[in-house]
């Protein structure tokens, strides 16, 4: 018998494919309709089956961003500063797998996925440090013509729908929701339809970064079929359409406009770039309270 013929063959492997879910109130269901749908790379091969959400899915989330947001909105802005900034430490660990993801999503080359990733992980950074610092920005004491302290705070929204991007599958994700949870909000994101791995797994990261659970909900599936319900709910407050074309974004802000629903349209937008506050204002109201003076001795002076 020769050495080679009596050289034990290594037993193969038995592969362990994932099972991405959604993520709704801090928890991983699957969609209570029990579909799922093909999710492939650019080049056609499949990767994986991701849950195709219904529209109960939807109104599920919504219940799930509302019962979070007391607590969040009157969490310290710092303190939510902190937890974003936990989510980044949590992706610098991960990064491999976001690579990985985000190179077969968008059809990369691993450098070019790497400097995504990177750039998305900053991003949640830069938006830490923002939670803070943002009610300087666009709030402050008003000069009044009285005996009156005039003071306008911004207040976060409520309930966002964001249709997180189609084409930039995680840098254009983060650069949709971290904005919206920074100043307070809540959200539920359907996920990029043709490349909605990064995004569920993101909702691994957040489930283990200290964010209370109905802070970021995620869905995947057909964007107008989620998107729809969440349009004409009555109890989400505002609309990001930055992932729905033309046609449905024309549908959904006309359904939107039923409970007068804050609408941001979609247009062009380089998330490579310096983003600026507009995406921090874009869910903000603001609070304007006057309060009197009064007067101190016999002369009328105020302070």
């Amino acid at each position: 018998m020769s050495e080679k013929s009596s050289e034990k063959s290594e037993p193969t492997r038995l592969g362990v494919f994932k099972t991405y879910k959604l993520y709704v109130g801090g928890k991983f269901p699957r969609s209570e309709s029990g579909r799922v749908y093909e999710v492939v790379d650019s080049k056609g091969k499949w990767l994986a089956n991701a849950p195709l959400s219904s529209r109960k899915d939807a109104r599920d989330a919504v219940v799930a961003a509302r019962k979070a947001f007391g607590g969040w909105a009157g969490a310290t802005a710092y303190n939510r500063g902190q937890i974003l900034y936990r989510i980044a430490e949590m992706l610098e660990g991960r990064k491999d797998q976001f690579v990985r993801e985000v190179a077969e999503a968008e059809g990369l080359s691993k450098s070019k996925a790497a400097a995504v990733v990177d750039a998305a992980i900053d991003r949640w950074v830069w938006y830490a440090g923002w939670t803070d610092k943002i009610g300087q920005i666009v709030g402050g004491a008003n000069p009044v013509a009285g005996p009156f302290f005039n003071l306008s705070t911004p207040e976060p929204t409520g309930v966002v729908t964001v249709l997180a991007p189609q084409e930039s599958s995680f840098l254009g994700l983060v650069s949709v929701i971290a904005p919206v949870i920074a100043t307070g909000n809540t959200v539920i994101v359907i996920a990029s339809e043709k490349a909605p791995l990064p995004a569920l797994s993101l909702g691994e990261v957040l489930a283990t970064s200290d964010l209370p659970g109905g802070v970021v909900n995620v869905l995947s599936g057909k964007t107008a079929e989620i998107a729809a319900p969440l349009a004409a709910h009555q109890d989400v407050n505002a609309i990001d359409l930055t992932g729905a074309g033309s046609d449905l974004a024309r549908d959904l802000e006309i359904a939107a406009a039923d409970n007068l629903k804050r609408v941001v349209r979609p247009k062009a937008v380089d998330f490579s770039a310096d983003p600026g506050t507009d995406r921090l204002t874009a869910f903000l109201e603001t609070k304007t309270v006057w309060h009197p003076t009064g007067s101190l001795g016999a002369s009328g002076s105020a302070y």
